[in-house]
């Protein structure tokens, strides 16, 4: 697991600032010193000790976003084992409110709503009128309000085209990104940080079920709780007032377990171990794997976010002749590769021939990486030419120089159905 990729776009300014930025500086350099002590001592090895500040990654012109804060194998494994806390500022947050809330969106989106009642939520996408994503959100309804998590890149452009067929519903739609603020915590022993640090059992009891989402206290202040299990364990995404985010880290990252010795309830966890994580999970990401140019049949996950029973919506017409014609013209799909090498994104994807050489262009890697739950086999999310993306059809992919096989998988997952809570 010692090389990742991930995506990065850098930029002079970002429209987001973590406002945990220091305190990731804090626990970078606390470790750092730890682990130099360590080496002194014998106990450690060097390489790990190089690192004494966090390291960021630019995210577009949203946000500047920990890549890493102490190791990436540390923090993927308090994803698998433990409880890890992230920090998210790349997400956005739109509210609606009104009674016609639900029977506007429901004439919007692509996910059907009727059967979405207060503790529940949805995934979905927001179309323009060529049937193209122009976001992909999840919505969490609760009593007074449904509340949109998104890129925060797209928040503004989709509370514009959202409000743009507004007449005279009784609907409010508002960006509130610069209010709310994203936290998430991932790992089988989420739910345990999360009655430690002031959720009651009520909304404990919700959130032990994927899809639930709820009002509740934590670290003593109001936050929206939401199950989501994008890493192939339990994830719990909450969002928090921005002047309340600094007191729910605190909470996290001050429980420690006396009996193991007083370590941490919770690590730090950056974009580079969760990348890792949500590939094996099978999860494409709007903005990496797909964007505002796809098509809904075209991302690999239309099964989660559209509804092909629901009545009319903005780009319906064109998700509906999709369809019925059974095949879009290219598709995501999860590829396993051969070798050990493993491709960055962009890099080209060949048909295998006989020889082993390449033969014609059929698609371009968008996401890859190295697992640690398959005994760091190379995997990767590639869009690939409908015609060339059946299961365990035979391709080639450049990967430093070299084309190297790889076979496309039968699912977008990766993670074995049993025991993924643990590290292989």
């Amino acid at each position: 697991m010692s090389r990742v990729y991930y995506f990065v776009v850098n930029a002079p300014a970002f429209l987001a600032e973590s406002p945990l930025r220091s305190r990731h500086d804090a626990v970078a350099a606390r470790e750092s010193g730890r682990r130099s002590a360590a080496v002194a001592a014998g106990r450690g090895e060097g390489a790990a000790a190089r690192r004494s500040s966090a390291a960021w990654i630019g995210w577009g012109s949203v946000a500047e976003v920990l890549a890493v804060c102490d190791s990436v194998e540390t923090e993927y494994a308090s994803i698998r084992r433990g409880a890890a806390i992230a920090d998210m500022p790349q997400r956005g947050t739109i509210e609606v409110r009104g009674a016609d809330r639900v029977d506007f969106l429901q004439r919007m989106i692509t996910q059907d709503l009727r059967t979405l009642q207060p503790g529940r939520s949805a995934r979905s996408f927001w179309l323009n009128r060529k049937g193209r994503i122009e976001a992909d959100m999840i919505l969490s309804a609760l009593a007074d309000v449904i509340v949109i998590d998104l890129p925060r890149m797209v928040a503004a452009s989709t509370v514009a085209s959202l409000s743009a067929f507004l007449f005279s519903e009784d609907v409010q739609i508002v960006d509130a990104s610069a209010a709310q603020y994203r936290l998430a915590v991932h790992g089988p022993k989420s739910l345990s940080l999360l009655a430690d640090s002031g959720v009651d059992s009520a909304a404990l009891e919700l959130l032990a079920h994927d899809g639930a989402c709820t009002t509740t206290k934590l670290a003593g202040v109001h936050a929206v709780a939401t199950r989501c299990d994008m890493l192939g364990t339990v994830g719990i995404d909450v969002s928090v007032a921005v002047a309340d985010v600094p007191r729910v880290w605190d909470a996290w990252t001050s429980l420690h377990d006396v009996a193991a010795g007083g370590v941490p309830r919770a690590r730090v966890c950056g974009w580079l171990a969760m990348n890792i994580a949500r590939i094996e999970a099978g999860e494409p990401m709007f903005e990496i794997d797909f964007g505002t140019a796809a098509l809904p049949h075209e991302t690999g996950v239309i099964a989660t976010r559209v509804s092909m029973t629901k009545g009319c919506y903005l780009g319906q017409e064109v998700v509906a002749r999709m369809q019925s014609l059974g095949k879009p013209k290219q598709v995501v799909c999860a590829l396993r590769l051969e070798d050990g090498a493993f491709p960055v994104e962009g890099s080209p994807v060949f048909l295998d021939r006989a020889d082993g050489s390449a033969g014609e262009e059929v698609g371009v890697i968008t996401s890859s990486t190295a697992s640690p739950m398959l005994g760091s086999a190379a995997i990767a999310f590639a869009t690939i030419r409908q015609a060339h993306a059946a299961p365990q059809s035979k391709l080639r992919a450049l990967c430093d120089g070299q084309l190297v096989l790889a076979t496309v998988q039968d699912s977008l997952r990766f993670l074995p159905s049993a025991d993924e809570g643990s590290v292989a």
